[in-house]
């Protein structure tokens, strides 16, 4: 069982194989801020069709996607980068996983061709939990923590990506990795 303690931010949560909660159904969750005030992060592999430029105005023209951060907030654009320090403002939350950053100095390194779309995340919305609420959840095995590595963010397939961690676990999380979504898949 996860202690409060044992979630601590840039890990990832793994949502357990059959989670109901649609929001959070196969989901790989970046945990971004995890203290006494609660926890924050981002769905990694909930990729929209949405493409950013259609999304937010004012941004000089940049072709990602835009992926859905969690069922909080959303009316706000939250992103996740490998620029490091190049990005003014960012905050390291995992190793080589920077967070958010100063909105200007972005559109001036995009206008400068100085990021490329695979090395940055845009998430509308994000994941939160109230104090205590997520260590409820990790009792009642609603998720598995796993080590965060760069690649599951910036070079994972989304669609690929809460099984690729989970097989990446060893051991028995090797066999639910490959449990299919759906019993009926069986």
């Amino acid at each position: 069982m996860a202690t409060r303690s044992s979630v601590e931010s840039g890990q990832l949560l793994l949502a357990e194989p059959y989670m109901i909660d649609p929001n959070f159904r196969r989901s790989a969750v970046l945990l971004c801020e995890h203290d006494e005030e609660g926890t924050v992060g981002l769905v990694l592999n909930k990729m929209t069709d949405i493409k950013l430029n259609e999304m937010v105005t004012g941004m000089p023209p940049f072709e990602t996607f835009v992926y859905l951060g969690g069922p909080v907030s959303h009316d706000s654009l939250f992103f996740i980068h490998d620029l490091g320090d190049l990005l003014e403002g960012s905050r390291e939350v995992a190793k080589g996983i920077w967070w958010g950053g100063d909105s200007e100095n972005l559109n001036f390194l995009i206008s400068s061709g100085l990021v490329e779309p695979h090395r940055i995340r845009f998430f509308v919305g994000c994941a939160g939990w109230s104090p205590g609420q997520l260590e409820e959840e990790m009792e009642t095995g609603s998720w598995v923590i796993s080590p965060m590595d760069a690649n599951y963010a910036f070079n994972s397939s989304p669609a690929e990506l809460w099984s690729q961690a989970m097989f990446n676990k060893g051991n028995r999380y090797e066999i639910i990795a490959d449990i299919p979504e759906y019993v009926s898949w069986n």
